[in-house]
């Protein structure tokens, strides 16, 4: 496998994650008024650690440069604990959700920037120019 397709899919699969992060931050958020509701997340670092170690999962790539699926298992959510619980049992730290919902938002187009400058050094490269 060509350090470009390497470099591509370890970038997939981040975006993936990052993605999937993004979906429960907001959920978070918009249930920070929902009595009973527990926040929910997961340690990226490990998720990404986790399917980048995983080999194929359900599916399987027919084509070398086929983008393995990341897996569910590797993000998955935990309850978050709260350091002030609510007298109505929610978990939302809604300063902490806000700034992880920032940071997540960062690094998902900063990755997102590196699949985009991969791509047009590739695509400069076909080209000739």
């Amino acid at each position: 496998m060509s350090l470009f397709t390497t470099s591509l899919d370890a970038h997939a699969t981040a975006l993936s994650l990052l993605a999937e992060r993004q979906k429960l931050l907001a959920g978070n958020i918009a249930n920070a008024d929902t009595p009973g509701f527990k926040a929910r997340d997961f340690d990226f670092s490990q998720a990404l650690a986790q399917a980048r170690g995983q080999a194929g999962g359900a599916m399987a790539a027919t084509n070398a440069g086929h983008i393995a699926p990341v897996s569910p298992a590797a993000a998955e959510p935990a309850w978050r604990t709260s350091e002030q619980p609510a007298l109505d049992g929610n978990t939302v730290d809604l300063d902490r959700e806000r700034a992880s919902f920032a940071d997540n938002a960062m690094r998902y187009e900063a990755t997102l920037r590196f699949v985009n400058h991969d791509v047009r050094t590739m695509l400069s490269a076909i080209t000739g120019q």
